[in-house]
C-alpha cells in the first residue's frame, strides 16, 4: 500500500503540496500534464487537482484493485457524491442496517431535499429485493459487514441480480478495508470507504473515498468532487497515505485481538449475544469466508440488563475509550442507540434489532490481556448493580 515517488526529486516520502494555485507558463497551459497524479489534466487549482491528493487516490485505488479513486473531505461527503449521481424521482434500495449518518442523510436530506426515494430492507432474500424494484429504481446500497449489527450481505448475488436489471450497486466496505475485501471484484460498481477508519487508522484524519472501475461513473464523480468542492486537505491526504502503508499490519493485529475478545465475551454470563464473523456462532460465517480474507475487528455485543447495564459497563471501561468512530489503533466502545444511530427513527432501529442493549466494540492493537481484563472488570461492575 505504498505509493510511487513524486516525479521531481523522487523522494521516498511524497511532499505535501499546500499550494492552492499553480503557475502557468502561458495562459491556459497548465503545469503537470505529464504527472500521473494529475490524471493528464495538469494542475490549475487545488480543488480541481492536487499532487498529494492524486498520489493518495492512486495508492488507494491500487490497494482496492480499482481503476479510479476520488477522495472527499469525509465519508459522508463521499456518500453524498454517489447519491448525487442520481436524479430527482429516482429510487434506491438500501440495506436496513446502515451507518447512522448515511441513513439519516438518506432520510433527512436526499428524500425531502432531492426527491430521491429509498426502500430500506434486508437484502438476504433476492426474490424480495427484486420484488422491491420499481421502474424508477437506479441503485442498490449496502454495507457488508453492516454498521452496527455486523450483517454480511451476499455481494455476488446482489450484483448479479442488479446487472440483470441495470442497477448500480454501491458497497460501503469500511469495516473490512481494502486489506480484507474487494467488492469491485465481486461485481460491485462503486465502493465507498470512510478513510477516517482503518485506512488512515489513527483517529486524526477525516476523509472519505469513492472507487470504481467505470470510466463513465468516474467522470461524473470527478466533476462532483470539483464542483461540490468537498475535497480533503493535502495534509490529510499525506496522513492517510502514511496510514495506508501500515494498513496490513494494523488489521492483522486488530483481528488477532478481536478474535480473542469475541471468544471471551461469548462465554461471559452477562453477554447475551456476540455478532462477530470470526465466531463459529456467527450466522453468516460461511458466506463471510467467501467474501473476505478475514473477520475484521468490529463486533456487536448485546448485554443483559438493557440500557442501565450497558451504561454502567461503558462508564467503567478504562482501556477502551467511550467514543464514536472505529478502525483505529486504539480500542473504542459505544452505544449505537444513543450515540452513532440516535438520529435514526426509533421504530426503524427497533425493527432491525438495534436496541439499548447493543454495544459496538472496535478492537485496536493494544495488549490482548489488557483489553480482556478491562472488559471483564467493567462487566463485573455492571453485573453488581443488576
Amino acid at each position: 500500500a505504498g505509493c510511487e515517488p513524486e516525479h521531481i526529486a523522487y523522494s521516498v516520502v511524497p511532499p505535501i503540496t499546500l499550494s492552492t494555485t499553480f503557475i502557468q507558463a502561458y495562459p491556459g497551459k497548465k503545469p503537470g500534464i505529464d504527472d500521473p497524479s494529475s490524471y493528464g489534466n495538469g494542475y490549475f487549482y487545488s480543488r480541481q487537482s492536487n499532487p498529494t491528493r492524486g498520489l493518495f487516490e492512486r495508492a488507494l485505488a491500487a490497494t482496492e484493485d480499482a481503476k479510479h479513486c476520488a477522495a472527499f473531505s469525509s465519508g459522508l461527503a463521499a456518500s453524498q457524491s454517489v447519491i448525487q449521481l442520481l436524479n430527482s424521482g429516482d429510487h434506491v434500495i438500501a440495506l436496513d442496517d446502515l451507518y447512522g449518518g448515511t441513513s439519516s442523510y438518506f432520510r433527512q436530506v436526499a428524500t425531502p431535499g432531492m426527491g430521491i426515494d429509498f426502500t430500506f430492507m434486508n437484502l438476504d432474500d433476492i426474490a424480495k429485493v427484486e420484488a422491491a424494484i420499481t421502474p424508477k429504481t437506479r441503485m442498490v446500497w449496502l454495507e457488508s459487514p453492516s454498521n452496527p449489527l455486523l450483517k454480511t450481505t451476499d455481494i455476488r448475488k446482489i450484483t448479479a441480480m442488479a446487472k440483470r436489471r441495470g442497477l448500480i450497486v454501491v458497497v460501503d466496505s469500511t469495516f473490512m478495508s481494502p486489506y480484507l475485501q474487494h467488492p469491485l471484484g465481486m461485481g460491485a460498481d462503486v465502493v465507498v470507504h470512510s478513510v477516517t477508519k482503518y485506512i488512515a487508522g489513527h483517529s486524526d484524519v477525516l476523509m472519505g473515498a469513492v472507487l470504481t472501475n467505470s470510466d463513465a461513473l468516474n467522470t461524473k464523480l470527478r466533476s462532483l468532487q470539483n464542483l461540490a468542492g468537498a475535497v480533503p486537505s493535502p495534509f490529510d491526504c499525506y496522513l492517510a497515505m502514511r496510514g495506508l502503508k501500515t494498513l496490513g499490519i494494523r488489521m492483522e493485529a486488530s483481528q488477532r485481538n478481536a478474535q480473542k475478545v469475541a471468544e471471551f465475551l461469548e462465554k461471559h454470563p452477562l453477554i447475551e449475544q456476540v455478532n462477530y464473523p470470526g465466531l463459529a456462532s456467527y450466522p453468516q460465517k460461511a458466506l463471510a469466508r467467501t467474501q473476505s480474507a478475514g473477520s475484521g475487528a468490529v463486533m456487536a455485543i448485546f448485554i443483559k440488563g438493557g440500557l442501565k447495564a450497558a451504561g454502567k459497563f461503558l462508564q467503567e471501561l478504562k482501556v477502551f475509550g467511550l467514543a464514536v468512530s472505529l478502525g483505529a489503533v486504539e480500542s473504542l466502545a459505544c452505544s449505537p442507540a444513543i450515540m452513532t444511530h440516535a438520529s435514526v427513527p426509533v421504530e426503524a432501529r427497533e425493527k432491525i434489532g438495534l436496541t439499548d442493549s447493543l454495544i459496538r466494540l472496535s478492537i485496536g492493537i493494544e495488549n490482548t490481556d489488557d483489553l480482556i481484563h478491562d472488559l471483564d472488570q467493567a462487566l463485573n461492575k455492571a453485573a453488581s448493580e443488576m
